[in-house]
């Protein structure tokens, strides 16, 4: 039978994310997969705007919802665990790719060229993507912090060094210009 892909995209709000850290808001795979496509749609968008690039700002939103569907089988692997050596990160890269084209089995066949793309990105694309994962791991941790949770104060530092070291300039435009108003409450926000 096909069409168990979509069924398995649903499952996404069951991962939880920051398994490691105590959170005083648990944060799921599904809520994580919007935002990073709202900032890498923002981001594309900029980039397209002011900086003269040539995104497809719809279909990097799209691929950035996609972008860790592979824990929907693998759970959220904390990143000092998926990056503790290149021995691990291949290792990981390698199941990431199975359950890649697990995903593509279970695709209906008359649109799966369609989706298969959608799994795949540039390295532009992944740029941006990678760019708003960033961001929003920031933006996850300062919203701990900011709740007086102490246990992501070493996180909330490394990921705002990860995110200062972007190196695309529509990223650092999101960065400079929109990033002061997460910080502000409901109706101060203009």
């Amino acid at each position: 039978m096909t069409g168990g892909f979509f069924a398995l995209m649903f499952r996404m709000k069951y991962i939880n994310r920051w398994g490691l850290m105590r959170s005083s808001r648990r944060e799921n795979l599904a809520e994580h997969s919007l935002e990073v496509a709202l900032i890498a749609h923002a981001i594309a968008s900029i980039g397209n705007a002011v900086f003269g690039k040539d995104y497809n700002c719809d279909r990097i939103a799209v691929k950035a919802m996609y972008h860790d569907a592979p824990e929907i089988l693998t759970g959220d692997l904390p990143t000092p665990v998926k990056y503790y050596n290149e021995e691990i990160k291949n290792a990981y890269d390698t199941v990431e790719k199975a359950a890649y084209q697990r995903f593509c089995d279970l695709m209906p066949q008359e649109i799966k060229e369609d989706y298969k793309e959608l799994l795949v990105c540039t390295k532009d694309e992944k740029a941006v993507i990678k760019a708003a994962d960033n961001i929003c791991a920031y933006l996850k941790c300062a919203e701990e912090t900011n709740s007086g949770n102490t246990e992501f104060s070493l996180a909330k530092q490394s990921t705002f060094n990860k995110m200062c070291a972007i190196d695309l300039p529509e990223a650092k435009y999101f960065i400079e210009n929109c990033l002061s108003s997460f910080n502000l409450p409901l109706d101060a926000i203009q």
